[in-house]
């Protein structure tokens, strides 16, 4: 009894303390972070099917030629880390270094460029899940995560994106409703079974989880929500593109060089209570570009871009932030405005990689985030949809996923 009781109360703590593994935050020296399955891949994180080829990049400005190692760890659907054992995931190994380096080639500003190909001759993965990379130093210091999924299609995904039918967010929402169909593959009590993650524009920090499916047909799981599943529709993203070091684009006004050559792009004002206006992007996006060489990976130079935005006083003195995928999504001090009040203008400036790049801007007051204050919100914007369907078997240790579907609001229906 004692040891039951002693038992019990170990589980309850593993449950109680269970952390959910978030991305880490680089160091300021280390910059554009790029993690797809390939260069043409428009998904922002790799989501592979078991046994595919993925890729992450970086640069290190310190040019040390530092050695850095990756380890990769198993998570449930929650993100949580799983029980499994590292072996029962991986054939081989991980914690091994980054084996291909290349310094930076007649640039301005020196840097190491690393690159990491998964699965390699010393690391395969063996099962589906959500996972995470960490990068760390020869001091076993973490520097930085990066989540990215496995999957294995063993069901059908049929998604749509709708308008909700709730007057008060109908012009500003946008609804994700989907189905699921076995393949082969039986739910076994998919109510409790079977989860769910929805992401907009491939980014995990608004994502909608902890869906239940409202009702079956068959072997068919019906998710036809309207809230629970509904975004934001945001507005669309700004963009510079910065590939020519010393001649202007369209979205660029002024350049000069001092230590590094300096882009000051046109000022933006803020487009809530405005008219919606079509705008192509690329939904937050970078591609790295330079026209001064032949390999942008070592080759492209390091630029201070210059933004400026007007506000109305009404604004007051909240914090304002650029972001977009060069800073994962999140606010960071590095991209925070100075707001200039004789000018009433927040100005500031960022280093980033030479490319083409989408940005919007945030508020934050008394750690409070806002990413559609300045923006707008509105259904229209174009935003691309992601559906990630997990399953645990009954007995089974870890949450399969099993299924990948996707929509586009741009086909947005009543």
């Amino acid at each position: 009894m004692k040891q039951l009781i002693i038992y019990f109360l170990f589980g309850y703590s593993l449950g109680v303390n269970a952390q959910i593994l978030t991305e880490k935050t680089p160091p300021e020296f280390i910059k554009t972070i790029i993690f797809k399955a390939s260069e043409n891949d428009k998904s922002q994180f790799p989501i592979v099917r078991l046994n595919e080829m993925f890729t992450l990049q970086f640069d290190d400005l310190s040019g040390d030629e530092e050695t850095y190692y990756y380890k990769i760890t198993h998570c449930n659907a929650d993100w949580t880390a799983s029980n499994l054992l590292k072996s029962e995931y991986i054939k081989g190994m991980d914690e091994q270094p980054l084996r291909t380096e290349s310094n930076s080639y007649a640039t301005l500003q020196s840097y190491s460029h690393y690159r990491l190909n998964l699965p390699n001759d010393l690391t395969k993965i063996t099962l589906t899940g959500n996972y995470l990379l960490s990068i760390i130093d020869r001091f076993g210091t973490e520097l930085f995560s990066r989540r990215f999924v496995v999957y294995n299609p063993l069901v059908s995904i049929q998604s749509e994106i709708k308008r909700t039918r709730d007057l008060q967010h109908f012009d500003t929402k946008q609804v994700v409703q989907f189905s699921i169909k076995e393949l082969g593959l039986h739910l076994q009590d998919p109510t409790s079974n079977v989860k769910v993650a929805v992401l907009q524009n491939f980014c995990w920090n608004n994502a909608i989880t902890n869906l239940k499916p409202q009702f079956t047909i068959g072997r068919e799981l019906i998710y036809k929500h309207d809230l629970e599943s509904a975004f934001d529709g945001g507005n669309e993203y700004f963009y510079f593109d910065s590939k020519e070091l010393r001649v202007t684009s369209g979205a660029t006004y002024q350049i000069f060089q001092n230590k590094l050559f300096e882009h000051v792009l046109f000022g933006n004002i803020s487009r809530a209570n405005r008219v919606y206006t079509y705008n192509p992007d690329i939904n937050g996006d970078f591609l790295i570009n330079t026209l001064d060489g032949r390999n942008p990976d070592n080759e492209a130079d390091y630029v201070w871009i210059h933004f400026s935005l007007e506000l109305p006083a009404s604004f007051g003195k909240k914090e304002v932030y650029v972001y977009g995928k060069f800073s994962n999504y999140e606010l960071l001090d590095i991209y925070k405005l100075t707001y200039h009040e004789e000018k009433r203008i927040h100005q500031g400036k960022i280093l980033l990689k030479q490319g083409f790049y989408n940005y919007k801007f945030a508020t934050k007051e008394q750690n409070e985030e806002n990413f559609n204050e300045i923006g707008g919100n509105f259904q229209q914007t174009e935003n691309n949809y992601t559906i990630l369907v997990y399953y645990r078997a009954p007995n089974a240790l870890y949450d399969q996923v099993i299924g990948l579907g996707g929509a586009n609001s741009s086909n947005i229906s009543r």
